[in-house]
């Protein structure tokens, strides 16, 4: 087994991940900080009132706002696309717990 120690505070692995233009844009729009995190399906993309940051976390900038990284996702995680934030269909949300 394999364990990976960082420094939180240690970027130098993290440098390497690009966020895509539309990423960018997304979190400028929301004017907030977000963090990447991990769900059944992959890494996530959650703004950080809903996914609160931890102390472990690694910090990317995007525009005027940080990107954390959760250290679990960090060591596999090349870029940050649109796909990894969750997007709910509103038309499909049918039934009497919606309404």
């Amino acid at each position: 087994m394999s364990i990976m120690y960082t420094n939180p505070h240690d970027n130098a692995g993290i440098r390497d991940v690009t966020i895509v233009p539309e990423v960018i844009e997304y979190i400028n729009k929301r004017d907030c900080d977000f963090r990447i995190c991990t769900s059944c399906g992959g890494p996530i993309l959650l703004p950080v009132q809903v996914k609160p940051p931890k102390k472990s976390d690694l910090l990317l900038q995007a525009g005027d706002h940080t990107v954390y990284v959760s250290i679990h996702q960090a060591r596999f995680l090349h870029s940050i696309r649109m796909d990894m934030i969750p997007f709910f269909d509103e038309s499909e949300m049918t039934g009497h717990e919606y309404g």
